[in-house]
Formats: structure tokens, C-alpha cells, sequence
């Protein structure tokens, strides 16, 4: 089951139980992914490509949640937490700071960086190894950590 039919088939699932916020969370993805799929890009949304969409999603919902929680908004805040729990599903797992400290150290090994200025030889490698199980900012912090 691709991953579009996935979500098609929990919009219809949530509609028949009544469930108005995950409802509503399944449909944002839906039309992210019928954006994508009309941009001109073949009319087919890639299993990856459907991915990093739900992964920008969710981190939109967790920035606007902790925006709400500064402002003292704790109702639109619980709502946009609800939101990014029911796109998080749909996410693979996300890998502990400490795996992703042993691929950092792997990948500094495999390209022979030794200063904070080969950080870009050490990214290239890890973010196509670790796109979509770690956010960015974490490696790129671990990196600069272990490089300094």
C-alpha cells in the first residue's frame, strides 16, 4: 500500500469514527501531497517524497505549538500538539542522539574530517544517510560538536 492509499484510507476511517482532529490532520496531508502531485512533477507522489512533506508538516505544527505556548494560547496549542502527535504516525522512527552520535563519529572516520572546516564533506554524507531519521539541526550540531 503506497502511502498516499494509506492516508486515503485513514481519512475514510477517521470520517466514520467521527475523529474531527485527526480528521482534519489526514486531510492537510492529503492536500500537501495533491499540490505535489499537480507542481508538474509527473502527477505520482513518491513514498519519499510523501515523507518529507509529513516531516515538514509536523515540524510546522511542533514551531507553531511551542509559539502558542509562549503567547499563553494553551487551547490552540493543545490543538497543533494533537495535530503533530497524529502526522508523527506516519513518520519512521527518529534516532536517539546517541545513534546518531555513532553515525556522525562513522561518517568522520569514512571521510577523514579532522577540522570544523571539513563539516561539509561530513554533512553531504550524513544527510542523505539519515534523511528522514533525524532532524538536521541535531546532526549538524553533533557534527560541529565532534569536528570542534
Amino acid at each position: 500500500m503506497s502511502f498516499t492509499d494509506r492516508i486515503n484510507a485513514d481519512i475514510k476511517a477517521a470520517m466514520l469514527a467521527k475523529e474531527k482532529e485527526k480528521l482534519a490532520a489526514l486531510r492537510d496531508i492529503k492536500s500537501k501531497l495533491l499540490l505535489e502531485a499537480t507542481s508538474g512533477n509527473g502527477g505520482e507522489v513518491s513514498d519519499e517524497t510523501a515523507l518529507k512533506i509529513c516531516m515538514k508538516l509536523h515540524k510546522q505544527r511542533m514551531e507553531t505549538y511551542e509559539l502558542y505556548k509562549q503567547q499563553n494560547r494553551e487551547d490552540l496549542a493543545q490543538e497543533e500538539l494533537l495535530q503533530a502527535q497524529i502526522i508523527e504516525e506516519y513518520l519512521p522512527k527518529m534516532l536517539s542522539e546517541d545513534e546518531i552520535r555513532e553515525e556522525v563519529k562513522a561518517a568522520i572516520a569514512e571521510t577523514g574530517a579532522s577540522s570544523a572546516k571539513e563539516m561539509g564533506k561530513v554533512m553531504g554524507v550524513l544527510t542523505s544517510k539519515l534523511a528522514g531519521k533525524a532532524d538536521g539541526k541535531v546532526i549538524s550540531s553533533i557534527v560541529k560538536e565532534l569536528l570542534s
